[in-house]
């Protein structure tokens, strides 16, 4: 399950007339094509910076996904992992897919990968997307709903195009009730996915177990490219 973080209200591309740099390694759009800032000098623009990430950032990602464990059902995972699995997850991922992390003022706010969707041939151009917040950025604190989130899932969109990706998915817990009367799981990021274009396209009833009780899953799809 690719699990999507908790998303702010505040879809907007851009916050307060900032620009952000997108610095990709793999064969996406180039850094010079965002901000000629950042060729010239490595200076992010706006304080917003989007890189690859790096099995050094591991801590600060697993600092990230954390609350999401503990607090959430975002995620059905049950326990926190530890640095080095996580550190592994992330080369794990990199051998294939882009892993990207979102820099505000020098701290990385959020990270958002590509994944394997089926493990057969025939569907390597589709992937699955799975994308994370700090608890701030994700809109549950002060300064939050600054487009982080958007930002972040359109430089990774971007590298997926150059790659040759057609297809991206989205595997997202949802309430199996009203989502006022759960405190561990809402409807944010469907919404947010929807903002971003996505569609839904199945639903699976009642198939996650957290926190003593039962969540539905939903599938989300998005184009980006054309079929030949």
């Amino acid at each position: 399950m690719g699990e999507q973080c908790e998303m702010s209200g505040n879809y907007g591309s851009e916050a307060n007339g900032e620009r952000s740099c997108y610095v990709t390694t793999g064969t996406g759009v180039s850094a010079a094509e965002r901000c000629p800032e950042v060729e010239r000098g490595g200076i992010p623009c706006g304080g917003i910076l989007i890189r690859e990430a790096t099995p050094e950032d591991a801590p600060r990602l697993l600092e990230i996904y954390a609350y999401y464990v503990e607090r959430t059902a975002i995620t059905f995972e049950y326990d926190v992992p530890s640095v080095k699995e996580f550190r592994d997850r992330i080369l794990h991922t990199k051998e294939k897919y882009p892993y990207l992390v979102i820099e505000e003022d020098g701290v990385i706010r959020g990270y958002a990968y590509a994944g394997v969707f089926k493990g057969r041939a025939a569907y390597d151009r589709s992937c699955e997307m799975t994308i994370y917040l700090d608890r701030e950025a994700a809109g549950r604190g002060p300064g939050s709903g600054r487009g982080l989130g958007r930002k972040l899932y359109e430089a990774l969109e971007e590298e997926l195009k150059a790659r040759g990706i057609l297809n991206l998915y989205a595997c997202i817990g949802v309430p199996a009730k009203n989502a006022e009367d759960d405190e561990y799981l809402d409807h944010n990021s469907e919404q947010f996915h929807a903002h971003m274009g996505y569609a839904t396209v199945g639903t699976f009833h009642l198939c996650g177990y957290k926190f003593g009780r039962w969540y539905n899953m939903i599938w989300m799809e998005k184009m980006i490219g054309e079929h030949r």
